[in-house]
C-alpha cells in the first residue's frame, strides 16, 4: 500500500500521531493529576482509613456526621453559606437592576468599588470590622456614648455580614451583564398584558437572567462554607467545618488526621451538591433570550435619581468601608501593640524593621506561581478551545474542581503528598508556590480561553500552511493576538495569590510566612498596627491589578468572575 493512501488531512493513520500539542496535552494532564488529583484522592482514601486498626472503616464519617459537636459545626457551616449567598444576593440583584436599566452617575466607580470588595482578602473586612463594632470599636464606643447598644460582631451575625458585603461583586457582575442582553420586547408584552413592574421582574425578568444569578449565588454560597479567616478571626465560639478541620489537623499532628480528613470531604460534598443543584434546576427551565433589541437605560431625576443613587453609592460604600478603615488605621501612631492617637509611620517601620520577610516572601511565591499560571494556562486554553477531543474536554472539567475545593482541604492533601522522598516539600517555598499555581491556575486559563474563542483559527491555519509548525503559528500569531487575556489572567491570578490565606496557613513555616499568615496571627494576638500596615501593602497591590485588569480586559465580569 502506498504512503500516500495512509495519509489524511491530520496525518499519519493507523499510527499515534505525536506533535507539539499531543505532548502539551500528556505533560498537561500529568501535572494537573499530581498536584491535584493526587492530593485530592489521599484526602479521599485516609478518609476510610482507621489509624487504629489500619483497616477500611467509616468511622470518621459516622463521627462526623453523628456527634453533635460536628453536627453544630456543619449546620453552622450552611448557615453562614445560605445566609452569605441570601445577603449577597439582596445586595447585588438590586444594583445590577439600577445599574443596567437606569443612568446611573459614576457607574465605572460604582463597578470598581465593587471589584476592589471582591479581591480583597475576607479576613481583612473581618478585621476592620472589628476596628468599626468589635467591644472596643470606634462605632461601638461613639454609639454607647449615647446610650445606644448595637449589635455585636461577632458570631454568625458578623460573619454573614462580611460575606455579604464581600462576594456580593460575584451576583453584580454577572447579574447585570445578563440584563444588558435581555430583549426588551418580552418585558414590553409582559406589561402590554397588564403585569405590574413587579410581576414583570418576577415572572419574566428574574427567570430570563437566572442562570447568571444563580452561577453567581453558588459562586458566593461555596466561598463562603470554604472560607476560614472570617469565621475564625471574628467567630469566636461559632465554628465552622472550615475552622473545625484546621484545628483537627493541627490538635492531629504527628498522627493520621482521620477526622480533618473526613470533615474537609464532607465540605466538598456540600460544594459539589450545591453545583449540581444548580444545574438541575437550570435543566428543568430554559431560560433564554435573542440578545437584540436590549433595553436602552433610562435617565431618572428627581427623587427616583437620588434614591437610585442612594441605593447604589450605599452599597459599594458599606462593602468599600473595610478597606477605607485599614488603610485609615494603618497610619495611625502605635505604641506597641496600641494606637496612641494622632499619625505617623510607625506601623510601616515595624514592618520594615521587624518582618520585611513576609513581604518579600508574599511577592516572591506570588510571582512564581503567576508565571507558571501564565504560561501553563496559555497552553491549556488552548488545547480546551482549538482542541476538541474528549480529553481536552476531560481538561476543561477538571479545572473547575479548584474552585470547588476548599484551601484548607487542598492544604491537607499537599501535606498528605509532598511529605516523603523525592518530593518531600513541606515547609519549603515551592510547596507554597504549588498551591498557588494550582489553585489559581483557573484564572489564567478562563480569561486566555474567553480571548482565544475570539480568535479566528484561519489565522493560525495560514501561517501553518505558510510553513509553520503549529507551535511556532502559536507562539509567533496567536500569543501576541490572545496577550490582553494573558495579562488579565495573569494579573488575576497574582491578586488571588497574594491574599491567599486559607491554604497557606497549614503550610507555611517561620521563613515561608506570608503576608497574610502574618495578618491574621497579628489580629489573634492585638497587633493591629502590623497587621493594617501589612494589610494596605496588599490593598494597593490588588487595586493596581485591578486597574491593569480593567485596562487589559474587554469585559469586567468575564475577567473577575
Amino acid at each position: 500500500m502506498r504512503a500516500a493512501e495512509l495519509r489524511g488531512p491530520a496525518g499519519m493513520r493507523g499510527s499515534v500521531r505525536i506533535d507539539f500539542w499531543s505532548v502539551t496535552m500528556a505533560v498537561a494532564l500529568a501535572i494537573i493529576g499530581l498536584v491535584l488529583v493526587w492530593p485530592i484522592l489521599q484526602v479521599l482514601f485516609l478518609g476510610f482509613f482507621d489509624p487504629e486498626s489500619k483497616s477500611v472503616s467509616f468511622a470518621g464519617y459516622v463521627k462526623v456526621l453523628s456527634h453533635p459537636y460536628y453536627l453544630g459545626a456543619l449546620w453552622n457551616t450552611m448557615l453562614v453559606g445560605v445566609g452569605g449567598m441570601v445577603g449577597a444576593c439582596l445586595l447585588g440583584v438590586p444594583l445590577a437592576y439600577c445599574t443596567a436599566r437606569y443612568v446611573v452617575k459614576g457607574r465605572g466607580v460604582i463597578t470598581t468599588l465593587a471589584v476592589l470588595a471582591l479581591v480583597s482578602p475576607p479576613f481583612i473586612g473581618a478585621y476592620s470590622w472589628i476596628i468599626v463594632l468589635g467591644n472596643n470599636g470606634w462605632l461601638t464606643q461613639q454609639m454607647k456614648a449615647i446610650g445606644i447598644a448595637v449589635p455585636t460582631i461577632y458570631g454568625m451575625a458578623g460573619i454573614i455580614l462580611v460575606f455579604s458585603l464581600k462576594f456580593f461583586p460575584f451576583v453584580y457582575l454577572m447579574t447585570e451583564s445578563a440584563l444588558r442582553n435581555i430583549n426588551r420586547s418580552f418585558e414590553e408584552a409582559a406589561e402590554n398584558l397588564g403585569c405590574t413592574p413587579v410581576q414583570r421582574f418576577f415572572k419574566v425578568t428574574l427567570p430570563l437572567v437566572f442562570p447568571a444569578t444563580s452561577s453567581g449565588a453558588i459562586l458566593c454560597f461555596v466561598l463562603s462554607i470554604a472560607d476560614f479567616g472570617t469565621p475564625s478571626i471574628i467567630g469566636r465560639d461559632f465554628r465552622t467545618l472550615s475552622t473545625i478541620a484546621y484545628n483537627q489537623y493541627t490538635s492531629e499532628m504527628g498522627g493520621t488526621p482521620t477526622m480533618a480528613v473526613s470533615i474537609s470531604m464532607l465540605m466538598i460534598v456540600i460544594s459539589m451538591l450545591a453545583v449540581m443543584l444548580q444545574r438541575h434546576l437550570l435543566g428543568k427551565r430554559r431560560y433564554a433570550g435573542s440578545m437584540t433589541n436590549r433595553h436602552v437605560q433610562l435617565e431618572v431625576r428627581g427623587w427616583a435619581s437620588a434614591g437610585i443613587h442612594t441605593l447604589c453609592y450605599a452599597v459599594v460604600g458599606l462593602a468599600t468601608l473595610p478597606i477605607a478603615v485599614v488603610i485609615y488605621t494603618s497610619f495611625l501612631q502605635t505604641k506597641g501593640p496600641v494606637f496612641s492617637g494622632g499619625f505617623g509611620f510607625n506601623s510601616y517601620a515595624r514592618v520594615i524593621q521587624e518582618v520585611p520577610e513576609v513581604i518579600v516572601n508574599t511577592f516572591r511565591f506570588s510571582l512564581l506561581a503567576t508565571l507558571l499560571i501564565t504560561v501553563a494556562g496559555g497552553l491549556m486554553s488552548y488545547i480546551i478551545v482549538r482542541r476538541e477531543t474528549k480529553m481536552a474536554g476531560f481538561l476543561d472539567s477538571i479545572l473547575m474542581v479548584p474552585y470547588v475545593v476548599p484551601g484548607v482541604v487542598m492544604a491537607i492533601g499537599f501535606l498528605l503528598t509532598f511529605n516523603k522522598a523525592p518530593l518531600d516539600l513541606v515547609g519549603t517555598g515551592s510547596i507554597i508556590v504549588l498551591i498557588l499555581f494550582i489553585r489559581r491556575l483557573p484564572y489564567g486559563v478562563r480569561a486566555t480561553s474567553s480571548v482565544l474563542r475570539q480568535i479566528k483559527p484561519s489565522i493560525e491555519e495560514a501561517a501553518v500552511s505558510l510553513g509553520a509548525s503549529p507551535a511556532k503559528a502559536f507562539f509567533k500569531v496567536t500569543v501576541p493576538l490572545m496577550m490582553p487575556g494573558i495579562v488579565a489572567g495573569a494579573m488575576m491570578s497574582f491578586i488571588t495569590a497574594i491574599n491567599e490565606l486559607s491554604s497557606t496557613l497549614l503550610l507555611y513555616t517561620a521563613p515561608t510566612t506570608t503576608m497574610p499568615v502574618k495578618v491574621y496571627n497579628a489580629v489573634l494576638d492585638g497587633e493591629f498596627g502590623i497587621a493594617a500596615a501589612l494589610s494596605t501593602i496588599l490593598l494597593v497591590s490588588s487595586g493596581l491589578c485591578v486597574y491593569g485588569v480593567l485596562r487589559f480586559s474587554q469585559s469586567k465580569e468575564g475577567a473577575f468572575v
